[in-house]
């Protein structure tokens, strides 16, 4: 894993400080995924449901003037959660009743993780990641991601994300994703010593 910079804070949110930053939260995620502007205002109201949910958490990255430079949060997975029943339909008729029970019947899922892209390539992603899913109860945790290369991609299969379901649609989008997953908690990072350390470097990810 890539050495963030000393200067990068990172805190967990409680849902009022969710709320509070959200605009700014929804910026980033406009701006890492390249989408028009007003999708953070279609955005809104959803992210402010998903964190009522159960198992709700929620872990913000920040400059040293308190500015947000990355955000990630989740909530345990479902019945009746749309993004549960949608891929609960998928995994039934690619696999069956049981392979969509053995990953659907206790999931963790990651909803939510981008970071502003001039800080992307630091670690900020991978250090998001691990801070919010560390001491998730859940056996297992889910994502859905689009299918092709990316940054993101790289994140996933970096920490040991494996295929759950790929090229799926979503209802309503055109898009193919592949649902990712993998056993909690995660390994420990193993950390590297750096025998010169007036050198950075940096890797590629979310």
């Amino acid at each position: 894993m890539t050495a963030v910079s000393r200067s990068t804070r990172f805190a967990r949110l409680s849902a009022d400080d969710f709320r509070q930053r959200l605009r700014e939260a929804l910026a980033i995620y406009v701006e890492a995924m390249r989408y028009p502007s007003g999708t953070a205002e279609q955005r809104a109201p959803m992210w402010l449901t998903h964190a009522l949910r159960e198992g709700w958490r929620c872990v913000g990255a920040f400059d040293v003037d308190g500015a947000m430079l990355g955000v990630a949060y989740g909530y345990r997975g479902s019945p009746g959660q749309w993004w549960h029943e949608q891929v609960r339909r998928g995994l039934v008729k690619s696999g069956g009743e049981q392979i969509a029970a053995a990953w659907l019947a206790d999931y963790f899922e990651l909803t939510e993780i981008h970071v502003r892209p001039r800080t992307q390539g630091q670690g900020v992603g991978e250090d998001l990641l691990r801070r919010l899913l560390d001491g998730v109860p859940n056996r297992q945790v889910l994502l859905s991601t689009p299918e092709g290369p990316s940054r993101a991609w790289k994140l996933y299969r970096r920490v040991g994300f494996g295929d759950v379901l790929r090229h799926y649609h979503f209802a309503g989008d055109p898009r193919p994703f592949a649902i990712l997953g993998r056993s909690l908690p995660l390994e420990p990072v193993t950390v590297r010593v750096d025998t010169n350390p007036t050198e950075s470097n940096g890797e590629t990810e979310t």
